[in-house]
């Protein structure tokens, strides 16, 4: 998540005097507005909590009235503050960072406490609706929606609720998947807009634990109906010949034989990104990039218009990072609305490309966040297969967030918190000394999505399914 504080406001308090207000953003979007005071107020139950030691330092009080030299100073003191203690793995998970930030964003958004009915959309364009509190959080709903399902307690944490904006093509862009410091009833209210929803979708990238879910009645419906939907939207690529035997099993409802068979196919289980921008091969190419089977899969416009296709195995990058700017204008910032801030985000890795060669490449994209969650969601499960650990109990701790990883977990930090574009910065996930090396594929005539090992893409590789107008 992209944590920043872009702007202050000077507002009026209940006796009539005023105060300054740092507002909270978190993926260029307004997630609360505070004061020093209520951060302060932060720190201290923080400290207090876990010590000086681990606490990141805290910009200290003033006697007198701050100038606007120094109200800027204090925002980006405080922002840097509020990105160390989210980046930090104890701090960022802890119930106070979340319950502070839930709080806050509830009363930003002057939403009372209430009974209230929220409707979160299935893949098969399904609505289910449930009774909630307005100031539950993310796993509180996510239970009550399993609830509503009658989904098992122990299936619950395969599952994650994702905020998704759906286009006027129908087309469906992840914005991000909802986190524990936030209320789902107050993020999808305060967007104010009909285009987003929240979507019940798998939260787990390998294709074997498909078994677990696919044993209860319930889940395989899930399954059934996500693996549809990615096939109807393109996101599958599907053949006439296995068209047809996928039309015939939907015919028989024979949904576990369509699932094997979905599972053979390419791409099964991929998130799929919006066209956006890369430097890999070269500066300014087209790219449409998808999420899954521990990797990131390029479909890629050359300025000569080829195309070509290759993808990037995690398990061969040594770190990435997410790093953000705001738009400038006359040498100043553009300064943000309350509402949103236009903040360009960028997702950059290093590659090894072949023996002893490293290499960055970076995404220019608004949905870079998503793309450094997905990254981190397959080292979790890598490094707890590795570990020889469950996949259910990882599961279920993502979900209930304040129990800590592992030491075995913890050696993979998540993604820096964007409070700068230097490449040289040293706060970002080292994975080469996490994981050990995995073999490519085999680049063969017949796997058109084959790994980037070399200084360029191998071969000419078709786009299947994918035509001009989509990049």
């Amino acid at each position: 998540m992209h944590f920043s504080i872009p702007e202050t406001e000077v507002r009026s308090g209940e006796n009539g005097s005023t105060y300054v207000a740092y507002n909270i953003h978190v993926n260029g979007v307004l997630h609360c507005r505070v004061r020093y005071s209520q951060l302060l107020g932060l720190h201290e139950q923080i400290k207090k909590e876990y010590g000086n030691n681990v606490v990141p330092s805290f910009p200290p009080k003033k006697i007198f009235t701050l100038t606007p030299a120094e109200v800027e100073q204090r925002r980006e003191q405080l922002e840097k503050y509020m990105q160390a203690v989210r980046q930090d793995p104890l701090l960022g998970a802890s119930e106070t960072f979340n319950s502070f930030l839930r709080k806050a964003q509830q009363e930003t958004q002057q939403i009372p406490t209430e009974e209230v009915a929220l409707e979160i959309s299935l893949s098969n364009g399904q609505k289910v609706t449930v009774n909630i509190l307005s100031s539950d959080q993310t796993e509180d709903v996510l239970e009550a929606v399993a609830s509503k399902l009658d989904l098992p307690d122990d299936l619950v944490g395969y599952f994650s609720l994702f905020l998704v904006r759906e286009g006027m093509d129908g087309g469906l862009t992840f914005v991000r998947k909802l986190q524990e410091f936030e209320l789902p009833y107050v993020s999808i209210t305060s967007l104010r807009s009909s285009e987003f929803h929240i979507l019940l979708r798998k939260s787990y990238w390998d294709m074997a634990y498909d078994n677990d879910v696919m044993e209860n009645r319930v889940g395989l419906n899930l399954l059934y109906a996500q693996t549809v939907s990615d096939i109807e939207r393109g996101w599958i690529l599907v053949n006439k010949d296995q068209h047809r035997q996928l039309k015939s099993l939907q015919e028989k409802g024979s949904k576990k034989e369509f699932i094997r068979l979905g599972q053979t196919l390419k791409y099964f289980g991929y998130i799929k990104f919006d066209p956006c921008i890369t430097d890999f091969p070269e500066k300014g190419c087209h790219v449409i990039v998808s999420a899954g089977n521990n990797e990131l899969n390029f479909h890629v416009k050359l300025p000569n218009e080829q195309m070509k296709e290759g993808s990037f195995k995690v398990t061969r990058m040594r770190c990435w990072r997410v790093t953000s700017s705001v738009p400038v204008a006359n040498g100043t910032a553009n300064p943000c609305s309350s509402a949103k801030c236009e903040v360009k985000l960028e997702l950059a890795f290093e590659y090894l490309m072949s023996k002893e060669r490293l290499q960055w490449v970076t995404i220019t994209s608004p949905q870079a966040i998503m793309m450094s969650i997905c990254l981190q969601s397959m080292v979790d499960e890598l490094m707890v297969k590795k570990s020889g650990g469950s996949i259910k109990k990882m599961l279920r701790k993502r979900q209930n967030g304040s129990i800590h990883r592992s030491d075995s977990q913890q050696a993979v930090k998540s993604p820096p918190l964007l409070d700068s574009p230097d490449p040289n910065r040293e706060q970002i996930v080292k994975l080469s000394t996490k994981l050990s090396s995995v073999s490519l594929r085999g680049i063969s005539a017949s796997n058109s999505a084959n790994d980037i090992s070399g200084n360029d893409f191998h071969g000419n590789y078709a786009f299947e399914g994918i035509g001009d107008d989509d990049l």
